[in-house]
């Protein structure tokens, strides 16, 4: 008797949904361009518009997320929070926070799994367990998907459409590396710097020996609402997209 997983597999592989290379989630990739192109990964939204989208990983913390809503609440700004679920199983009081208060919880994997040499039934598992602790504490269902480490091929890919999710990265000038803890003034010129309409920044809750995060979004923050910008959800960011669609390609 097959799995639930294993007879899935099967079929998506059948349908073309899944790429036959057998059930480990290791496959061949193609080139940002081609993914830009078909609209299965998405980077940056070219717009007119002054909008950027923060995006927050490996979150709910609990030594910095609160302080984290404390500022956008502060500045008026909207995030998306790409969650792990092993930490929103820990600490839902933080993942209802960031609901309520407007912003978005995306996928990130329940245990902040990599690609590599991992089983599509493991990936898979991975994802729906995180759908399921972000839906008991939040009541909403991610629809947004982040590879750990960005690291991606066509098989995650189509896993992540087959359940609904869109694999989202991030602007390549936007990478804040704050995870190796640089310096808050590193964190900030890499969000500021070469800013466009449009783009997605990277940044996380957690960082292992102390984040330097916090202290940079004092002064990110309030510098994006002085230049104008609107700092919104990137499901927020893709509905403008799908509203201007004469932008895509600019």
């Amino acid at each position: 008797m097959w799995s639930h997983t294993a007879l899935t597999v099967a079929i998506s592989i059948n349908l073309g949904v899944l790429p036959a290379f057998g059930n480990r989630i290791d496959g061949p990739r193609h080139d940002r361009r081609y993914y830009e192109s078909t609209g299965e990964v998405l980077w940056e939204v070219p717009t007119e518009q002054k909008i950027v989208a923060l995006t927050f990983d490996d979150g709910p913390d609990p030594d910095n997320t609160a302080d984290i809503l404390d500022l956008l609440k502060q500045y008026n700004a909207k995030a998306t929070f790409f969650a792990v679920g092993e930490k929103v199983s820990r600490n839902p009081e933080l993942a209802k926070r960031e609901a309520e208060e407007g912003h978005e919880l995306a996928n990130h994997t329940y245990h902040h799994l990599f690609l590599s040499n991992q089983s599509i039934g493991k990936l898979e598992k991975e994802i729906l367990d995180t759908e399921k602790v972000i839906r008991e504490a939040t009541g909403q269902r991610p629809t947004l998907f982040r590879p750990p480490g960005g690291i991606y091929n066509d098989r995650l890919i189509a896993l992540a459409r087959q359940h609904g999710y869109l694999v989202v990265m991030w602007s390549w000038q936007h990478d804040t590396k704050d995870w190796s803890r640089p310096g808050v003034g590193k964190i900030v010129s890499r969000v500021l710097n070469q800013l466009e309409n449009g783009n997605i920044v990277l940044m996380h809750e957690y960082v292992e020996g102390g984040s330097q995060t916090v202290e940079a979004l004092k002064t990110i923050l309030p510098e994006l609402n002085k230049r104008g910008y609107q700092m919104v959800t990137v499901s927020e960011l893709i509905k403008y997209k799908q509203a201007n669609p004469m932008l895509q390609d600019k």
